[in-house]
């Protein structure tokens, strides 16, 4: 028979009497394990088993707690888990609740390396066609880094080296440890945001292990260097060291001092092209002078004096007003005539009045003749004005007023053209847009490049 006095338990009643034995002895634990049965809801929250060679137990990684989580959990992971252990009263089943995930050893580094790699590389944060380039010369340069240490002595050094002008902004933070990766972070977008004017970021660090330079493998990191506006160069650790950094860079260096090479260009180089390119323009301007002269020469030979030109034209308008005035005074004088021979052969009843009327009549002949003229006489002046501004522009005498000259010898007034037509000790004239200039020739030099010549007088 059932003893009544026995206290009898419902399922639920003994799995909550579980559940805070349970939880009351292991508030928190760490848990080693593989994890199989891996499943991920539209939750977002991690539904897995641990197990060992013998034994398994249910495992729930809820999604609030999965940030700053540095790989994906997959089947087959070794793992250690932080959490605390509860029962699900549903099924009656234990379970650990996780609040901390790592992966154990050097390979779960390696493999949280990976993972993070590939995911990246799938959203385009390794692209070439993000990379931004750096500037031809940089004025002002962040460097991220340890204050203390070889690397910062060594990138400062070289950098000066090699251009003296260059600013340099040293943003101190940690390059190792758990609080690195958040300063780095922070360190990238305070330079953005300010109004330094910094036009390159520089992530140094020396060499180490993969433990070492973890902070430049977190995802935090990555997404501040893709976001960043100014360009960056990712010089973290020696030549055969890779990190995530390296990737999402806009460029990557081999070590912080090739960093500082690649950064800029040695001052001495940029002196030689800026005297290189002086010497092209002054060879340049001096081919351009020599073709002007060339051209000018030619035009003056073909034209020929255009005062010349310019004469002749006031001559035949003076010439054509003569012409019409003697027209005239002949035109007059046959009226004249006609009148007198009227008065003198012809009998009028009346005749003031019909010499009247001749009279009105010729000068009617006399006004319509002078508007002729006249018309004839600004005609011509017209012209002569559009052959004159045409001559001026023709014109050699408007070139020497932009600053050339005319160089020709004494006392035979040959151009010269060439350093032989005015050896040391020819006498020469200088034609210049106002006046004239004899001088004496001192020193002929001639320039290396096509037969330029240079001349000292």
């Amino acid at each position: 028979m059932i003893d009544l006095d026995k206290k009898i338990y419902t399922i639920s009643d003994l799995t909550e009497e579980i559940k805070d034995l349970l939880e009351a002895e292991f508030p928190v634990i760490w848990l080693e394990g593989e994890i199989s049965n891996f499943k991920v809801p539209p939750s977002g929250h991690f539904y897995f088993t641990l197990k060992d060679a013998s034994s398994q137990i249910r495992a729930v990684f809820f999604k609030s707690g999965q940030y700053g989580l540095s790989f994906r959990p997959e089947n087959g992971l070794q793992v250690l888990c932080f959490g605390r252990l509860s029962v699900y009263a549903g099924r009656g089943e234990y379970q650990i609740i996780i609040e901390r995930m790592e992966m154990k050893g050097w390979g779960a580094l390696q493999l949280a390396f990976e993972q993070l790699k590939e995911r990246l590389f799938r959203e385009g944060l390794f692209d070439a066609s993000r990379k931004k380039p750096l500037p031809l010369l940089p004025r002002r340069v962040a460097i991220v880094t340890s204050p203390t240490g070889a690397v910062i002595q060594d990138f400062l050094r070289i950098l000066f080296r090699r251009f003296s002008n260059i600013q340099v902004s040293v943003v101190p933070v940690l390059v190792q440890g758990e609080r690195a990766s958040s300063e780095i972070a922070e360190a990238i977008r305070c330079i953005n945001q300010s109004d330094l004017g910094h036009e390159v970021i520089v992530l140094a660090r020396g060499g180490g292990s993969i433990e070492d330079l973890w902070p430049f493998n977190e995802e935090r990191v990555a997404r501040a260097v893709t976001a960043s506006r100014i360009p960056v160069i990712s010089a973290i650790g020696h030549e055969v060291d890779f990190t995530i950094t390296d990737f999402v860079a806009d460029l990557r260096a081999s070590t912080p001092s090739a960093a500082a090479e690649l950064l800029i260009q040695p001052q001495q180089e940029w002196e030689g092209k800026i005297e290189e390119f002086q010497e092209r323009l002054s060879q340049e301007m001096l081919h351009k002078t020599a073709r002007l002269q060339e051209e000018i020469f030619h035009l003056q030979k073909r034209l020929g004096d255009p005062r010349r030109r310019l004469i002749d034209l006031i001559l035949r308008i003076d010439d054509y007003g003569n012409r019409l005035q003697s027209a005239l005074h002949r035109a007059l004088g046959k009226k004249q005539d006609i009148l007198r021979w009227m008065k003198e052969k012809l009998f009028l009843k009346n005749p003031k009045e019909k010499i009247i009327s001749w009279q009105h009549h010729l000068d009617a002949h006399k006004l319509k003749l002078n508007s002729l003229v006249t018309k004839k006489i600004d005609q011509l002046d017209l012209e002569m004005k559009v052959q004159h501004k045409t001559l001026q522009a023709l014109s050699p005498w408007a070139i020497l007023d932009r600053g050339y000259a005319l160089v020709q010898t004494l006392p035979a007034l040959q151009l010269v053209r060439k350093i032989e037509e005015a050896p040391v000790g020819q006498e020469v004239r200088v034609l210049l847009a106002r006046g004239e200039l004899d001088c004496l020739v001192k020193t002929v030099r001639r320039k290396e490049e096509k037969d330029l010549v240079e001349g000292t007088v």
